[in-house]
């Protein structure tokens, strides 16, 4: 299958996964869906549990080089009272053991980041079909081009599990968006802005600590490396993803140019002294990563969209949504909204609750008790049962390659500018052209 096939195929099997009948969705559900994971820390973890929650798969095998991570993999598995996975570990390589000694439908990789690109590839090249990834492809440019042309040589899907896409007010919002009632959209924020501080630094307990590396749990054993050789945006997705689905980037639009800036690094260094000491040896280490990381996309339809990133400062959770268009805005931080001429005072802020609750999205309204429960406010449940299904009805993914090649780029593009002096890089068209033809397809209907 030649690209531009693959590219138009994927495209129509995406759209169809909504045209489904409910008696064609009980037949497709008969076999159990084989289902591998490649990293067993807290976020495998997650992942771990909701799909032992579900009748229609089993997980067959699990990989980690961390024994105490397996272990707590294990326990999760053993109060499940399901049937215990093959386990594979010993080396960095075991995950490779894993899809020579098993027969897999598709694979959840949860591994820290500098793992995805080689286990995404060698996944499609032993012939798994289905691939989900946690944020990000991989570290270079090349990774991601890499990934895009495996997924096409091998005609086989690679979603990235961007989680907040299926957030309830974020997927609100889109149906209002395609509704029409924020006019022609003009501008859109977004960004990782999350103190990170105590999962960055800390101890092999995973308490208060100014440690990183081996001497560290979970996360600090491995991101915290990336702070320190690296200056961009590191963490992309949470923010693009929702803000390229209003917007129908690779569908009918696409990012055109990007531009970012970094400032100073300063929060790491000050969390290391302010638990550790002024003595502590990790006071004496350089942060490469600028605290704040402002990015500035510009799109070929008009839009422009601001990213931030900012995980090093002390600050309350927030994704910094705005999406604002001719007949007005929604903003997540003040969870607030205007639509002129519709809010009950002019020129005054309302509060979006009863928008959002108008505006449900039907998803939402269809899964509401299945996600109860399932992590990040129910929309952890989303994102696995997305990807199950396509396996199911051998479908494309809800989010597909273009989608997690193009947002995790961001990354890549974001430290080349900033290495540049600021200057504004030109952003790779994935699609090869065949953004203009793609038509939206992401969470159209109430059934997958």
């Amino acid at each position: 299958m030649n690209r531009r096939k693959f590219i138009r195929n994927t495209g129509m099997t995406a759209a169809s996964i909504a045209l489904l009948s409910k008696e064609a969705s009980a037949a497709i559900a008969g076999d159990k869906v084989r289902i591998g994971i490649m990293g067993t820390g807290l976020r495998g973890q997650s992942h771990l549990e909701l799909l032992l929650k579900r009748d229609d798969v089993d997980v067959v095998a699990i990989c980690d080089v961390d024994a105490g991570m397996l272990n707590r993999a294990k326990k999760i598995v053993g109060d499940s009272k399901k049937k215990m996975p093959q386990i594979f570990t010993g080396d960095n390589y075991a995950w490779k053991t894993m899809l020579e000694k098993t027969s897999l439908d598709g694979v959840i990789i949860a591994s820290p980041w500098e793992w995805h690109n080689p286990m995404i590839l060698g996944s499609l090249q032993a012939g798994i079909k289905y691939v989900g990834s946690e944020v990000i492809l991989g570290i270079t440019l090349d990774d991601h081009w890499n990934v895009v042309k495996a997924a096409e040589q091998y005609n086989a899907h690679v979603m990235m599990l961007e989680n907040v896409c299926y957030r309830r007010d974020v997927m609100a919002v889109l149906n209002m968006v395609r509704q029409g009632i924020f006019g022609e959209l003009l501008h859109l924020q977004a960004g990782y802005q999350h103190d990170l501080r105590g999962i960055k630094l800390n101890n092999s307990e995973g308490g208060v600590g100014a440690e990183f590396g081996d001497k560290a749990f979970s996360e600090a054993k491995w991101r915290t490396n990336h702070s320190l050789y690296r200056n961009g945006d590191l963490y992309p997705t949470h923010g693009i993803g929702p803000v390229a689905n209003y917007i129908n980037i690779n569908r009918g639009n696409r990012f055109l140019s990007l531009c970012s800036y970094a400032t100073k690094a300063r929060g790491l260094h000050n969390y290391i002294v302010k638990v550790g000491g002024e003595n502590h040896p990790n006071a004496k280490v350089n942060f490469k990563l600028g605290d704040v990381v402002t990015t500035m996309i510009h799109c070929n339809n008009g839009e422009t969209i601001l990213l931030q990133h900012d995980t090093n400062s002390p600050r309350p959770y927030s994704l910094g949504f705005r999406v604002q268009g001719t007949n007005g805005l929604w903003m997540d931080v003040n969870h607030s909204i205007y639509i002129e001429g519709q809010s009950k005072q002019e020129d005054s802020w309302e509060d979006a609750q009863t928008w959002l609750d108008k505006y449900d999205h039907p998803l939402w309204k269809r899964y509401n008790n299945d996600a109860a429960g399932a992590g990040h406010g129910g929309m952890d449940f989303f994102v696995i049962h997305g990807f199950i299904e396509s396996i199911k009805r051998k479908t494309a993914t809800p989010l597909d390659i273009y989608d997690a090649a193009t947002w995790s780029a961001i990354s890549p593009l974001s430290e080349q500018s900033i290495e540049l002096g600021h200057q504004t890089v030109e952003f790779p068209d994935f699609t090869g052209g065949q953004w203009m033809y793609r038509k939206p397809s992401f969470s159209f209907s109430d059934e997958y």
